[in-house]
């Protein structure tokens, strides 16, 4: 039997689809969201590992070196707050894309003030790993958080896993009779850069300056061998880490703050600066994904 429409149940006002949307609702809204948004933040954009490819355009760049391939790691904070098998994650990209030559730009680890100790291990950890990669030709530089937990340490600790460290020097890289120069200098922010024994004097050949932070940039650009470098890499800035629409990035550290993340022009110079591996503060990235950057050079 039917039910005659006089005797249908009639929908209340709430049922009917018309349902107050309530502070309450509001709150428990923006609670799930931003909930979503730490947890994809911390747990998957943080390990989104992302491999830029550019190619660097030189000037007078020898011909053994067209084509030539540069890996630049950096910012890898082992232990605080990047995992084991995250770096070895990074190390297994860097073999398989197999690069003429790895540079590292400072910063194994954190400098943690309350847990020395535990900074040291990491860093020495971090350091060993590393060995992991099979590219022959490798240095590295210190970061600040190098030099916070202590310079000799660090620098034996990368010696004795074959990573050179470029303390104020530079070194020729050479190829069928060919060279580049590769320089480093000391952490600007901690420690003592002496650009005059970073750059040398006479190269003969294009010099490519690996320095922690990009903002040094303005510095470098002011000393009298300015002239003589092509491309600096940077890191330290890790991008902002967290970088929000219309906003930008929030997390940026001291000299990291004016050149956060790619490309920047200076007359002659090209600065690169990498987004890094890890983080430091929060373990969270937010439309900033962690790099391995890889170069490769052509005549300009």
């Amino acid at each position: 039997m039917g039910i005659a429409l006089h005797e249908m149940p009639q929908a209340t006002g709430e049922a009917a689809g018309s349902r107050r949307f309530t502070r309450r609702d509001f709150l428990a809204g923006a609670a799930a969201i931003s909930t979503g948004l730490i947890l994809d933040a911390g747990m998957i954009a943080r390990h989104d590992l992302d491999i830029s490819q550019h190619t660097l355009a030189i000037r007078n760049l020898p011909q053994a070196f067209h084509g030539f391939r540069i890996l630049q790691i950096s910012d890898i904070h082992l232990e605080s707050f990047t995992e084991h098998y995250f770096l070895d994650l990074a190390i297994y990209h860097i073999n398989r894309i197999a690069p003429d030559l790895v540079v590292h730009t400072g910063d194994l680890t954190t400098s943690l003030s309350a847990a020395p100790n535990f900074s040291r291990r990491a860093a020495a950890h971090c350091a060993e790993l590393l060995q992991g990669i099979r590219c022959p030709q490798r240095y590295s530089i210190l970061g600040n958080h190098d030099t916070n937990i202590g310079s000799p340490l660090v620098i034996d600790a990368l010696n004795a896993s074959a990573f050179p460290t470029l303390y104020n020097s530079h070194v020729p890289i050479e190829r069928n009779g060919e060279r580049i120069w590769l320089c480093g200098v000391d952490d600007p922010g901690t420690s003592n850069p002496i650009l005059d024994l970073a750059i040398p004097r006479n190269p003969d050949g294009p010099v490519i300056l690996l320095c922690h932070p990009p903002d040094f940039a303005d510095e470098v650009m002011r000393h009298p061998r300015s002239p003589l470098i092509d491309v600096m890499l940077a890191g330290h800035s890790h991008g902002g880490q967290v970088c929000l629409p219309f906003v930008g990035p929030l997390i940026l550290p001291p000299m990291g703050s004016k050149y956060v993340s790619g490309f920047f022009r200076f007359r002659q110079m090209q600065l690169y600066v990498s987004r890094g591996v890890g983080t430091t503060g929060l373990p969270f990235r937010l439309n900033c994904p962690p790099e391995l950057t890889v170069f490769t050079l052509q005549p300009a």
